[in-house]
């Protein structure tokens, strides 16, 4: 079953809970406009030390050559984090991380993978770089709402963000307002359903380019749709999560779910960062891609002892993001929608699930 309800207007909160936007990103690439320096991080604890690999580019007369950078440990953020600021990197640089000298991984919040989970990330330019035809886009109540759920590599015979952006009139004439994107996250190899994503933050390269994504949601705010994207905060898919090498203590092997070991999304330590990673993809969909709302899969798969915390915690920091966002221009309509087989009536608070 999913639930849903507008988050425009604010909650009744607890005298515990204050609305607080996201102070910046911890995860990915963080570019610092005043030097031109960028930051890179990784949550390893599992490691003694860390390098960040900036991979060299190579012509027909020369070899490769790749920069390697020790990083160190960051006392800024929870034990085991580890970070590098390098100058002059471009949009377009491929770069990686090793554990130990041994083993070579991906950034977990990669922006873009185009040669899938296996191989290098990609930095990508800023979303503010974005030429958006519609910027002042509100979005629509939710109770205009006619959703249309899309799976965009089977919604056409090309499979790619560009290919569907060319049938939104069709969707617009049947009397659609809004479409619901399946996950993107990045999975291993061209095709699946979505559900085995293992890099949250990077659109799966098989559909497009992250600009081709963004077009796509333009041009069906240019029409009156609304764009939602479906979430995944329960689990990892299977092959590519490179985590466990490095960040063992992240996951709960005790505690599975359907689909894989259960995810550690407590206050403090591991769970502190997870929650974090989950909170920062939340906003970062929302704000930097301007979907409209997301739909969280399958959170009766969370651990209980979490889950409301969890759940209370994002929709108040992606609340204050987007007001922030939003801050000297009319409030937008972003709604949070969830699965919830257990129908816990106290996960449809008005204006905060």
């Amino acid at each position: 079953m999913t639930l849903s309800a507008s988050m425009q207007k604010p909650a009744t909160q607890s005298k515990s809970r204050l609305s607080v936007p996201l102070d910046g990103y911890w995860f990915g690439p963080q570019r610092h406009a005043a030097t031109g320096q960028t930051t890179f991080g990784l949550y390893a604890p599992n490691a003694h030390h860390v390098s960040l690999v900036l991979d060299g580019s190579s012509g027909a007369d020369s070899q490769r050559v790749d920069v390697q950078v020790a990083m160190t440990a960051d006392a800024s953020r929870p034990a085991g984090w580890f970070s590098a600021t390098v100058a002059q990197v471009e949009p377009g640089q491929s770069y990686g991380f090793v554990i130990d000298d041994e083993l070579r991984v991906p950034d977990p919040a990669s922006r873009w993978q185009p040669d899938d989970v296996h191989c290098g990330s990609v930095v990508v330019a800023s979303a503010d770089a974005y030429p958006w035809h519609c910027p002042d886009w509100q979005g629509r109540p939710f109770e205009e709402a006619v959703i249309m759920e899309v799976h965009v590599g089977t919604a056409t015979p090309e499979g790619t963000f560009a290919a569907l952006q060319q049938k939104l009139d069709y969707y617009a004439d049947l009397g659609v307002t809004a479409l619901e994107l399946m996950p993107l996250a990045d999975f291993p190899g061209p095709y699946n359903w979505g559900y085995d994503g293992v890099l949250p933050f990077a659109p799966d390269s098989a559909y497009g380019t992250p600009d081709d994504l963004r077009a796509l949601i333009d041009a069906a705010h240019q029409r009156g749709l609304m764009m939602y994207l479906d979430v995944v905060y329960n689990h990892f898919g299977p092959e590519g999560n490179y985590m466990y090498g490095y960040a063992a203590k992240l996951f709960k092997r005790r505690k599975k779910t359907p689909w894989g070991d259960g995810l550690q999304l407590g206050r403090d330590g591991a769970g502190q960062v997870l929650r974090r990673m989950f909170i920062e993809n939340a906003c970062y969909w929302l704000c930097d891609y301007r979907f409209d709302g997301l739909r969280l899969d399958a959170v009766h798969a969370l651990d209980p002892a979490v889950q409301v915390d969890f759940l209370t915690d994002l929709a108040l920091t992606v609340r204050a993001t987007v007001a922030q966002q939003s801050a000297g221009g009319s409030p937008r309509h972003v709604h949070l929608m969830l699965e919830n087989d257990f129908n816990q009536a106290s996960l449809l608070s008005p204006g905060l699930y």
